[in-house]
């Protein structure tokens, strides 16, 4: 079943009472009543540690696993006499109610959680007194990937199938296609994974390359998929993939930073000479286009002759008048 973040965060607010009641809980037996994997719940324990009733020393949940069972070792961080009543400064008073009137006005969100996040907002306002003045004079204006992300974690919790208009680096074209969505994520940028009924397969698309998206009435109806491992990151070339060799100047030595590789030796120059695979080698033509004079693809030959008819092709439509 597909989970979105607002998912996560109830399922992880249950998990904090139900591992206070069970101290050494065994992790297969507390996957298995929250109906998630071990991995899910593992990376769940990962986060927790970060949360508390405040940042300061101790007040942080300590909570730890061996693989087998979890151990809390401050649980009454949590009880009833945890802490001191929680005071905001007034510039943390304003960044909320800030942020609280930014969100109330995300297109996509659900008419229930904006209500409840503008009875929210009355209060804080209240509670904050003088210091709720300054932040009515502030405003925030989320780009389109927000209004993206409202709409599909709206389509993810009602289910719902949505279209999009989606740009392809790749193919350098937008396409239009309806998707079932499966879950959201983010690796560095956020990202929505979805059976896309235009291929019949399972995609994954980038927010901020969505130019437009609509959520549409058609119940959304994936296939059984199993969830990709990202731990590893978002691009994970496979053994069998083909192999491309690219060798980049000292201003390309980026490239080894942000492309996964299998070497990068060191050339003389201060460049790099990288081994690297990916499923389609074509999609590198950009890459090195983008290079210029800083890298060339060496291998495969049929590869490196395209990126040089393509910087040809690019390099005539300057010479052609207008």
């Amino acid at each position: 079943m597909a989970t979105n973040a607002i998912d996560r965060t109830r399922r992880m607010l249950s998990l904090v009472t139900y591992l206070r009641e069970r101290p050494g809980a065994r992790v297969d037996e507390v996957a298995r009543a929250f109906g998630i994997s071990q991995d899910e719940l593992i990376s769940d324990l990962s986060v927790l540690p970060m949360c508390g009733t405040s940042f300061r020393g101790g007040d942080l949940l300590d909570i730890d696993t061996d693989g087998e069972h979890i151990w809390w070792y401050n649980a009454e961080a949590t009880g009833s006499s945890a802490g001191e009543p929680l005071r905001l400064a007034a510039d943390e008073a304003t960044a909320l109610l800030v942020a609280a009137r930014a969100v109330a006005t995300l297109p996509g969100l659900r008419d229930g959680d904006r209500e409840a996040l503008l009875r929210a907002t009355a209060k804080l306002e209240a509670a904050a007194g003088e210091s709720a003045g300054a932040s009515s004079r502030l405003s925030v204006t989320f780009e389109s990937e927000g209004e993206v992300f409202a709409v599909a974690d709206r389509a993810l919790t009602e289910r719902r199938r949505l279209r999009i208009r989606y740009y392809s680096p790749g193919r350098d074209e937008l396409t239009d296609r309806e998707i079932d969505p499966v879950r959201l994520f983010a690796v560095g940028h956020t990202y929505l994974e979805a059976w896309c009924r235009r291929s019949e397969a399972r995609r994954t698309f980038r927010l901020d390359r969505v130019a437009s998206v609509e959520l549409l009435d058609t119940p959304a109806d994936p296939p059984p998929v199993e969830p990709r491992d990202l731990s590893e990151g978002l691009v994970q070339p496979a053994a069998s993939d083909p192999e491309v060799i690219i060798e980049v100047g000292p201003g390309g030595r980026w490239v080894a930073e942000y492309y996964p590789h299998d070497t990068a030796e060191e050339l003389p120059d201060g460049g790099l000479r990288i081994t690297l695979r990916t499923p389609d080698p074509a999609t590198l033509r950009r890459l090195a286009l983008r290079l210029g004079p800083d890298g060339r693809i060496v291998a495969p030959a049929q590869l490196a002759d395209s990126a040089r008819e393509a910087a040809r092709a690019a390099l005539a439509a300057y010479d052609t008048p207008v």
